[in-house]
């Protein structure tokens, strides 16, 4: 085999055979600080409530690479009717109550689409139009940068601070978002469909976890693109508690190359959760984490959850996972697959190797590519949070998967996450290949610590991100590993069936148009 140069590497890593027989933080969260003060207060809610943002499909200035702003000359376009479409298709099964969209043409028309034949009420709201860029609206990008120079290049590297016309867009964006959510919460319907544009729904998402304007341009938002926000009462009153179940699940493959915060990316980790085991199938297809009391020590739930990871190979289900999700990486070319020791974990690298190496090698002639496997200790959260919660019996609130656990024990998971998560930047940091794609294999608790340590969050709270077993989260590094990621995708799942979408093959796309 031709094995890939690499360069020296000072992270943790355990030797892995070169192969291993392929056997039969899911909610964590983080809190920032920034200029709303934090996570300023929403308005309480009586019950439960999801909401779905959706982008709206190409439009024509899309297409032309034209600023749109909130101007209301462009429409869709074939293309972006056919993504309107296969929204609609991938949320024909999901009962909505009410529908917010964009007044403007090209957003309003994907939630006609999208709408279908549904009966419940679409309502416009001109705070979901797109962000407002005054002076620039209209303009090829070209144009924009030779007619204003200095203003041009504060949009693109420090949009916080862009000012024009004496209006600052992205602060005023914030301030819309926020009115939106107040009407949005405020609306009965427990099930909300809400149509709008990138900027818009980029800070809807943000204004929701409580991320500043310095997050612009960080949680990307494609053409017709899907995230999912969970919102529940907070049984002390007051703001309820969200969660974000996914973002940017697009009609295309997840790790399609093309462009993030308008810069071509040839950097990228991808995040990737184990396949399924048997404790998962025991608590429901769903696996959410829920504290239940089969003993004394009231620790039963935990035990079974986390007892056996070290020991358990995956189901048959999450044999069938891990393909499918090797299956999508076909789409890119790994350089390397980086795992927890856990056998759930190692299972599931190891077919991402294999079937890696195997794309390569169709012909008679030709020579397999060899795709680095190793192992990370600092990956290995399991067992920390296993004894965490037999130290204290298992007792805690319901939630997510530090639920249970004491600060301590946070602390712990979150300390190793940021070992982990500096080690996978130096490994990203090979340059002995122009582009190059890191794989981490583990559980989903450790990649919300990671996605966590990216987006530079603190580690208080334990419910603000949802991760499926199976699932693929992906961060690009248009500056590099140096530079701050761009978080592509969370939580993608439509290989495995779950919000999924009619087959489609990777093309090349530009996220950056507003």
């Amino acid at each position: 085999m031709l094995a890939v140069a690499s360069a020296p590497f000072t992270g943790r890593f355990l030797p892995v055979p070169p192969r291993c027989t392929l056997q039969a933080f899911e909610r964590s969260a983080v809190v920032v600080e920034g200029d709303l003060g934090g996570l300023a207060a929403f308005p309480s809610i009586p019950l439960a409530k999801r909401v779905v943002l959706v982008r709206h499909g190409q439009s024509t200035w899309n297409e032309e690479g034209r600023i749109q702003g909130s101007s209301d000359y462009s429409v869709l376009t074939s293309k972006g009717e056919s993504q309107a479409e296969t929204s609609r298709q991938m949320l024909l099964s999901d009962s909505f109550d009410v529908c917010f969209t964009s007044p403007l043409i090209r957003s309003k028309r994907t939630a006609e689409i999208i709408w279908g034949s549904r009966e419940a009420e679409m309502i416009p709201e001109t705070d979901l139009r797109e962000i407002d860029l005054y002076s620039f609206q209209g303009l090829l990008k070209h144009e924009g940068k030779a007619k204003y120079g200095d203003a041009y290049r504060q949009w693109q590297v420090n949009a916080a601070n862009f000012s024009i016309d004496g209006h600052y867009p992205v602060r005023e964006l914030w301030a819309r978002a926020r009115s939106c959510w107040n009407k949005i919460l405020a609306h009965d319907g427990k099930s909300v469909l809400v149509v709008a544009h990138n900027a818009v729904n980029q800070a809807l998402v943000a204004t929701a976890l409580g991320l500043n304007t310095k997050y612009f341009r960080i949680l990307l938002q494609s053409n017709c693109g899907v995230s999912v926000l969970d919102f529940r009462p907070n049984p002390r009153g007051g703001s309820p508690h969200i969660c974000l179940n996914r973002l940017n699940q697009t009609p295309n493959s997840p790790i399609a190359r093309g462009s993030s915060s308008g810069r071509k990316t040839s950097k990228r980790i991808i995040l990737v959760c184990h396949g399924a085991t048997q404790s998962n199938a025991e608590m429901g297809s769903d696996a959410k984490p829920r504290l239940q009391s089969n003993n004394k020590t009231g620790s039963g739930w935990w035990i079974a959850t986390f007892g056996k990871f070290g020991y358990e190979p995956m189901n048959m289900l999450g044999v069938i996972q891990a393909q499918k999700t090797a299956e999508v990486l076909l789409d890119v070319k790994v350089n390397s697959v980086i795992c927890s020791p856990w056998i759930a974990a190692v299972d599931t690298a190891t077919a991402i190797t294999e079937v890696q190496e195997a794309a390569d090698c169709l012909g008679a002639d030709c020579v397999p590519r060899y795709v680095e496997m190793k192992k990370m200790v600092e990956l290995e959260v399991e067992g920390v949070i296993q004894q965490g919660t037999r130290d204290q019996g298992g007792s805690g609130r319901p939630g997510g998967w530090l639920s249970g656990v004491d600060d301590k024990v946070i602390t712990a998971v979150w300390n190793q996450s940021g070992e982990a998560w500096r080690s996978l930047l130096k490994e990203l940091a090979d340059e002995s290949e122009p582009e190059r794609s890191v794989v981490a294999v583990g559980h989903p608790a450790a990649h919300i610590a990671l996605i966590g340590h990216c987006l530079n969050l603190a580690k208080e709270g334990v419910d603000s991100f949802y991760l499926d077993y199976g699932s693929i989260s992906v961060i690009d590094f248009p500056d590099g590993p140096e530079g701050r990621g761009v978080i592509r995708c969370v939580n993608y799942t439509a290989h495995l069936g779950r919000w999924s979408i009619p087959v489609t093959r990777s093309t090349a796309t530009n996220d950056e148009e507003f």
